[in-house]
């Protein structure tokens, strides 16, 4: 299955795409989509690297899988699109956003508009069967993210990841700590933050400031 991406990432993960474990992730994906009812459609399962050109990140934030209920994902992780009701994660994330830099809560759950800023939004798991969450696990994606990630931390400088929960926590061992700014907190789920492990992270600001001492243009969130 082919996935749509901009030109930027395409050369740099040439190998990815001929190793055995891609190419049977390639079988799998295939079957899947021709008999089963996936997300996100097959052409937006790319869409984190199509919005977001490998020299434009700035700021890696590392989701699980996507949303499995139908009209949800769209390629970016925590991000559904224009008039669909917010899921109780991405919910807040706003809510912390609104009290962090004192921003309403916006109108729309697209977060496009962020990984038009350099915000590369990843799933460990690209896809996943409709109601079933984590369906699409250990076939191989979780290999290509460690990848992306590894990719990133080795040819650039100076990118803040965004590791939320323990999940994003273990895939952050991919990054170079000495040449990037890593944050940690819970997961931003009503089982995480209401056990009081995601509200006041201050990872929004936090972010900006640090993308300001390295004179990069903070994020519109």
């Amino acid at each position: 299955m082919f996935i749509e991406m901009h030109a930027s990432w395409q050369d740099l993960l040439a190998a990815e795409f001929q190793k055995p474990y891609f190419e049977q992730l390639t079988a799998f994906l295939k079957e899947e989509y021709a008999t089963k009812i996936c997300y996100p459609k097959a052409d937006e399962i790319g869409a984190a690297f199509k919005y977001c050109p490998l020299d434009d990140v700035k700021v890696v934030l590392i989701g699980q899988d996507p949303y499995h209920g139908r009209g949800q994902a769209n390629g970016l992780c925590f991000s559904v699109n224009d008039g669909v009701a917010f899921p109780p994660s991405l919910l807040n994330i706003f809510k912390e956003i609104q009290t962090d830099l004192g921003q309403p809560i916006p109108q729309s759950g697209n977060l496009e508009r962020w990984a038009s800023q350099g915000v590369l939004l990843l799933n460990a798991t690209l896809t996943v069967r409709e109601s079933e969450a984590g369906s699409h696990q250990n076939q191989g994606w979780e290999t290509f993210t460690d990848a992306v990630i590894k990719l990133i931390s080795d040819q650039k400088e100076h990118v803040v990841f965004l590791l939320w929960g323990g999940f994003a926590k273990k895939k952050g061992a991919k990054i170079n700590r000495d040449k990037h700014f890593v944050l940690e907190t819970g997961h931003p789920s009503p089982l995480s933050a209401n056990r009081g492990l995601w509200f006041a992270n201050h990872h929004f600001s936090k972010t900006n400031a640090y993308l300001s001492s390295v004179a990069k243009t903070p994020i519109v969130w």
